[in-house]
């Protein structure tokens, strides 16, 4: 298959309706022996303003001398933004051997899955010391949520997907929050209602949270 045919094929998986839910990212990942655990990651979710967080700390690593990944979506002009190694994109014949590296374990998986797979299996193999991880959706159920970052920021909180993350703040908050892990650190800019729920997370995960307004 060349770099077209591959890209046909993962646009034709987004005619799958969105499955919130981890078992079928874990599923493809072991296979591929759990190239997510050997990332040291920053997962990034909130309402607004992930991506430039993202590329902000992409930026600050790279100056400080580090090989940085960063996976973001959506794409806006090229599939190949979505895979970043200090601001150069993924090749076309790196797409093309990362998704055959994958292919034969492919089954229910949707195409975020899919190309949240091969975004794994290709930062562990390029040996990035940090990988900067924007959130899907939501967060808890996200496929990008297998990681075990380093610290976790959740820049703000608005209504946004109510049929998948719930119909008021609290709800969404809480579905964003399910990125927080135990002992992890915790950046966030969120108010109010939202903020509560994220600080009552916090508390059970013992994940010490810092608030910073400019989220």
């Amino acid at each position: 298959m060349n770099y077209a045919k591959i890209l046909k094929y993962l646009y034709s998986l987004e005619t799958h309706k969105i499955k919130l839910g981890l078992e079928n990212i874990q599923e493809i990942l072991g296979k591929l022996k759990n190239p997510e655990k050997e990332l040291k990651c920053i997962h990034v979710a909130g309402t607004n303003g992930k991506g430039s967080v993202c590329a902000m700390l992409s930026s600050i690593l790279q100056e400080a001398g580090y090989k940085t990944g960063m996976y973001t979506s959506p794409h806006l002009k090229d599939f190949r933004e979505r895979f970043l190694i200090n601001n150069k994109k993924i090749s076309e014949n790196d797409v093309v051997k990362y998704f055959l590296k994958i292919k034969k374990y492919i089954a229910e998986q949707t195409f975020f899955e899919v190309i949240t797979a091969m975004a794994f299996l290709y930062f562990k193999d390029k040996k990035t010391d940090f990988l900067v991880l924007e959130v899907g959706l939501g967060g808890r159920l996200d496929a990008t949520n297998v990681a075990m970052p380093l610290a976790s920021i959740i820049t703000n909180i608005g209504i946004e997907h109510t049929d998948f993350l719930g119909k008021t703040l609290e709800k969404i908050a809480y579905e964003k929050a399910g990125i927080i892990k135990e002992n992890t650190p915790v950046v966030s800019g969120a108010k109010g209602k939202p903020l509560s729920a994220i600080k009552k997370i916090c508390k059970e995960k013992n994940s010490e949270l810092f608030i910073n307004k400019m989220l």
